[in-house]
């Protein structure tokens, strides 16, 4: 089972980011299971050297048994909004991220969201968090598809988060380790064959000593 974590840039809950995150969780296949993160108006400022709070110890809880990321965000003064910019430097603060596998659906038209995306790549990258760019996809839509229930109801939204949620689960499941063959536990030099020798004794690759 994959986990991912559904992170929306706008502290408006009638934004077509958050709807669109919240379409995602309805409709991720069954391997997949998501949280929405909610609380992103409720963060305080982030004070560099400053011990975290409850909300920030909840958000990297969430963000330390997710498998993987998942950001849509809008684009604020040409970058990203001020509230995502804040749980990003909390993340980055506590190390969070290091090594975290991430992606980010735009909903918006090319050159709307350009310098939020390239600022998210930017922070993303300088904490060595991991972008799944083939998890990564843009799709267009229209305020007017979201129902009553703040589900957007366009299909090719569906089809595409089926399409990106399941890349994201096959990149994940090709980045995990290995897991190393039994017979190799006998040695951590030279792995040992089981089968027994003329001697009687385990033969070993040649290099090793006998």
């Amino acid at each position: 089972m994959t986990r991912v974590l559904l992170i929306s840039g706008s502290t408006r809950e009638g934004s077509l980011h958050t709807a669109a995150l919240r379409t995602a969780a309805r409709f991720a296949p069954p391997e997949i299971t998501t949280t929405r993160y909610e609380d992103l108006r409720h963060l305080p400022a982030f004070v560099p050297g400053e011990l975290p709070t409850g909300p920030v110890a909840e958000l990297r809880s969430l963000v330390d048994a997710a498998d993987a990321v998942l950001f849509s965000t809008p684009e604020y003064a040409g970058s990203l909004p001020g509230s995502l910019k804040n749980l990003l430097d909390w993340l980055v603060d506590g190390g969070d991220l290091g090594g975290k596998p991430a992606a980010w659906l735009s909903v918006v038209r090319p050159g709307l969201d350009d310098g939020a995306r390239a600022g998210l790549e930017s922070v993303l990258d300088h904490a060595g968090a991991r972008l799944l760019r083939p998890a990564c996809v843009r799709i267009p839509l229209e305020m007017a598809s979201i129902d009553s229930a703040g589900i957007v109801t366009d299909d090719r939204l569906h089809m595409a988060l089926q399409d990106m949620l399941q890349a994201l689960a096959r990149a994940l499941a090709d980045s995990r380790p290995r897991p190393q063959p039994s017979w190799q536990a006998h040695s951590s030099v030279y792995p040992i064959v089981p089968d027994q020798g003329p001697t009687g004794r385990p033969f070993i690759w040649p290099g090793g000593v006998s």
